[in-house]
């Protein structure tokens, strides 16, 4: 159960909202922000400025971009049927309107259990700021988030989910409880084969997950700028790692990078609206195999109402 901190209190959101200690991932309600928050900065790919601006959204209308320099200001759902491209980061396309690099502001709304905001944005290109999504995180514990006293579906398995390419997957695994395990396997030694196992039961993402920075291979950053990718990238928002170790450290864990991977799966996966209760497990995995499991896990869902609680069953 949530533990209320005040009373309840009239909100223009739809419903009542409750100041509370938000579960994140395990909330059983629908939450959103108490006030809005901004943050701007370079975008990893197109090295352009934007400023962002969250704001609290209504019970049940999810997560959504608002592309604010666009005539009309056109909305881009944060959905799964949104995906447009999934080359080094997560594109959202709707119509004309896109947004890139969408993952890490998603992950820290799904991880802090924000399920519904209005994010509205001036550039095609969410900002890298440190390349983790700390700063994220840390604006919305102080804009607060508030339940929507509105049931949030549970999502639930009956048999396992894979999506390969080669020797790289990620599953989805029936369980009682939500974890998510992530493997890298790099030749660098700096990086080499790490794993990471974590449950937001026990660990919370704030702590745990969100403050791992995104990471880039020395040797692949010249052709990667040849080809239109990493403009914005610098040693001020990447992890980059040679032969000989660490242009940048220190690490802020032994494992950053494997703990950013699942940062990432985290932010892919929060565009199917909701988690699902599951063990999801990845290897050596992509934000294209991220969202291929997203997709596989939408198309085949049902929906059920049991008690007070909305159901989405998983068909495999």
């Amino acid at each position: 159960m949530e533990q209320v901190i005040v009373q309840l209190q009239e909100a223009s959101l739809g419903t009542q909202a409750v100041p509370s200690q938000s579960a994140g991932l395990l909330n059983q309600v629908q939450h959103t922000l108490a006030k809005e928050f901004e943050q701007s900065g370079l975008g990893l790919h197109s090295g352009t400025l934007s400023r962002v601006r969250v704001l609290p959204a209504a019970a049940g209308e999810g997560r959504y971009f608002v592309r604010v320099d666009l005539p009309g200001s056109p909305r881009v759902a944060a959905c799964v049927g949104r995906v447009h491209q999934t080359t080094l980061s997560t594109e959202l396309l709707d119509g004309d309107a896109s947004v890139r690099t969408v993952e890490h502001l998603l992950a820290a709304l799904a991880g802090m259990g924000v399920d519904n905001a209005r994010i509205e944005i001036d550039a095609p290109e969410v900002p890298l700021l440190d390349g983790s999504a700390q700063l994220w995180t840390d604006a919305i514990a102080t804009a607060t988030v508030i339940s929507q006293v509105v049931p949030r579906p549970l999502v639930t398995l009956r048999e396992p989910i894979w999506v390969y390419q080669g020797d790289a997957f990620v599953a989805a695994l029936p369980a009682p409880e939500l974890r998510f395990t992530y493997g890298i396997d790099f030749a660098l030694p700096a990086i080499g084969n790490q794993w990471i196992s974590w449950s937001p039961q026990h660990e919370l993402f704030e702590q745990a997950i969100a403050p791992a920075r995104t990471f880039a291979l020395a040797h692949q950053i010249e052709h990667l700028r040849s080809i239109g990718l990493i403009k914005g990238g610098s040693l001020e928002n990447a992890l980059v790692c040679s032969k000989e170790g660490w242009l940048n450290p220190p690490l802020r864990f032994p494992n950053e990078p494997v703990r950013h991977k699942l940062l990432d799966l985290v932010g892919d996966l929060s565009l199917l609206g909701t988690m699902p209760l599951a063990h999801v497990l990845a290897y050596k995995a992509s934000h294209h195999l991220h969202v291929e499991l997203a997709s596989r896990l939408a198309s085949i869902a049902t929906v059920s109402t049991p008690a007070a609680i909305a159901a989405v069953s998983f068909n495999a």
